[in-house]
């Protein structure tokens, strides 16, 4: 029964996608850029055209004067640490901006720089934006056009910045949720991940991308890279850990390319429809080669079957993993098999000298050096890079929506629709707001941070107060309740006595890729402690977790009288009192199924030969 009925239900939101679909403009084709493109293209010499294939950090070729316009640098990022000397303002993110493209524009054909950036949910890498729930709670919403107004909002906040390409949406479909990078998945459902990865490319992008208010999305991590097979093998780049730590994080995909077609490429037939200007090629491997290696993935289905116009971007020194022992013949491999920029932070000197050498010495032909620059000339073209009327500085007058209240209301909407409802015994939620007495405990019931999770400011975020404005759950219980309700807090759950419920508000520490790959979903003993304490004062709990993926909490359900989900919310934490305090009424559904034991893992809807017996069910969510 249990499986028929998620059938039924993937089959209407595949209906409900096709509408969306139907009532939504995609942009302008890419290719139509193409009589622009060639004639600039026929100016430039091949040293020119290569720089247009090469991203480094923005810091290391700003601290090497003259290098921009030495190795005619097209494309610079900033990845989850590399900001403004200045520190992470807003001004200091602004100024850097002016600085890159007025570096940029010395150039002899003075061709824009494209600035690229980890906006993966909202401007997050900068203090004071508004900071949106993550994908995973955003499956949990099932609302494409509230998923579309968010990707509209963030690209405003980075506008403002004048920053015009983010490395999003994250269009994988999670298979395991040991996997570190499971919060930026919208679901482990392909059609929840098509439906909702097209609405954000939509908001994103909008349906003009010369629009100064629209930037460019990146649909990733083509693909595949959610169902990586477990391992104890190490990666590259992390720390190793204990003996036996489990790793997913850039692995293996071990499947066919039926099963590969049918769970993961659902997410970028979608953003190609919605006219995605770039996507980023996987660390991951299918069948034991590179994604970025692979000429069937890249080419022979993206670019030619798929009719892909845009370009596509490594990830962070992605290249290099081809071949460790031999950075050339990597760059040979990829670049060959269609991949059109590399994002190499600190080696972008070897990359650019390499790449021409192999152009010189016939091992990489002309023809795929001319395809690979026509589409990112496409794309800066789109944008209006180009556009000589246009200023290549960023629109300051932006500033004062920046983080404002009509952004945060968006991100409290969404927050409230995305918190699920996983248990309610006794009528405990919602709580009255004339209640005598809250105490609420619990080591993320006041910690923006652990709001946040991941990518937020930090690239691993930060537990505490890692950006200003937005509100803690404790901070938001304060401003619901009414005037004769007093409202306490304990870090341990002590100190419950006499209070007429209690709220616990626990789960995981930020995180994110690799670092979160875990083979033990269980809570903490923290966690559990502050339950316990908080149900020996005798009184109803309402217990909250706040996490990237579902955790096992079968040692603190029989003590939880109501238990609700929050997937990492973000900073405003009004949207979970307003569920709480029945303002609003749940309507969250799990995008994720949710186990009972570590023993089940992996576990999702899409395995046909496992017995489906998670604690709850994918698709659960109780309202009042």
């Amino acid at each position: 029964m249990k499986k028929a009925f998620m059938s039924v239900a993937t089959i209407i939101l595949v209906l409900c996608s096709f509408i969306f679909s139907s009532c939504t403009s995609s942009p302008k084709g890419l290719a139509s850029f193409d009589p622009q493109v060639k004639e600039l293209l026929e100016k430039m010499t091949l040293e020119e055209k290569i720089g247009q294939m090469t991203q480094p950090e923005q810091d290391q070729v700003l601290s090497n004067p003259g290098d921009m316009q030495k190795y005619f640098i097209g494309s610079v990022l900033s990845g989850g640490n590399s900001d403004p000397a200045e520190g992470n303002s807003l001004e200091a993110w602004t100024d850097l901006y002016d600085r890159v493209q007025e570096e940029g524009m010395k150039t002899g054909l003075k061709i824009p720089v494209l600035y690229g950036i980890d906006a993966v949910h909202g401007h997050s890498n900068v203090l004071g934006a508004v900071m949106f729930p993550h994908n995973i709670a955003l499956g949990c919403t099932r609302d494409a056009e509230l998923v579309e107004e968010i990707g509209r909002i963030t690209a405003k906040e980075m506008r403002a910045t004048g920053i015009p390409w983010t490395f999003g949406p994250c269009v994988t479909v999670p298979q395991d949720i040991r996997w570190g990078r499971t919060y930026e998945g919208f679901s482990e459902d392909p059609a929840i991940v098509r439906y909702l990865g097209k609405a954000a490319v939509l908001g994103l992008q909008g349906s003009d991308l010369s629009n100064p208010l629209s930037v460019l999305a990146c649909a990733k991590h083509y693909v595949g890279d959610g169902g990586t097979t477990a391992t104890t093998d190490p990666r590259p780049g992390f720390p190793a850990g204990p003996e036996g730590r489990l790793w997913l994080d850039q692995g293996d995909t071990e499947m066919d390319e039926a099963a590969l077609r049918r769970i993961h490429l659902p997410g970028y037939i979608a953003a190609i429809e919605a006219g995605v200007g770039s996507i980023m090629p996987s660390y991951s491997t299918w069948n034991g080669v590179r994604c970025s290696a692979s000429k069937r993935l890249l080419t022979e289905i993206l670019k030619e079957e798929l009719g892909f116009e845009g370009f596509l971007i490594s990830d962070y020194n992605a290249i290099y993993q081809i071949d460790p022992k031999n950075a050339k013949k990597s760059i040979m491999i990829s670049i060959n098999a269609g991949m059109d920029m590399a994002m190499v932070p600190s080696g972008y000197r070897d990359f650019f000298n390499d790449l021409k050498e192999l152009v010189e010495e016939g091992k990489v032909p002309m023809s795929r050096i001319d395809d690979a620059v026509t589409r990112i000339l496409r794309v800066k073209f789109a944008l209006g890079l180009m556009d000589e009327s246009r200023s290549q500085k960023a629109d300051r007058s932006l500033h004062r929506d920046f983080g404002s209240s009509e952004h945060r209301a968006l991100a409290r909407e969404a927050i409230r629709k995305s918190v699920v409802l996983l248990k309610n015994d006794n009528q405990t939620l919602p709580i009255s707001k004339e209640v005598a007495r809250i105490h609420v405990s619990g080591k993320s019931a006041d910690n923006i941070g652990n709001q946040c999770g991941g990518w937020t400011i930090l690239w691993q975020g930060k537990t505490g107060n890692v950006t200003p404005g937005g509100a803690t759950v404790l901070e938001a219980v304060k401003a619901a309740v009414s005037t004769n309700t007093k409202v306490t807090y304990s870090l341990d759950g002590m100190g419950a006595d006499g209070a007429t419920l209690g709220i616990a508000v626990i789960g995981e520490l930020p995180y994110a890729e690799g670092i979160g790959d875990r083979a033990d979903l269980s809570l903490d003993a923290q966690d559990i402690a502050v339950v316990n304490n908080l149900k020996s004062a005798g009184i109803p709990v309402v217990v909250l977790v706040i996490s990237g993926r579902p955790l096992i909490v079968n040692e603190i359900l029989p003590q939880a009288d109501a238990l609700l989900a929050a997937f990492l919310p973000g900073t405003e934490g009004q949207g979970i009192t307003d569920v709480l305090f029945g303002d609003y009424n749940p309507t969250g559904k799990l995008s994720f199924s949710w186990p009972k034991s570590n023993d089940q893992l992996p576990l999702n809807i899409n395995m046909p030969e496992v017995d489906y017996d998670p604690l709850f069910p994918f698709g659960h969510g109780l309202s009042y």
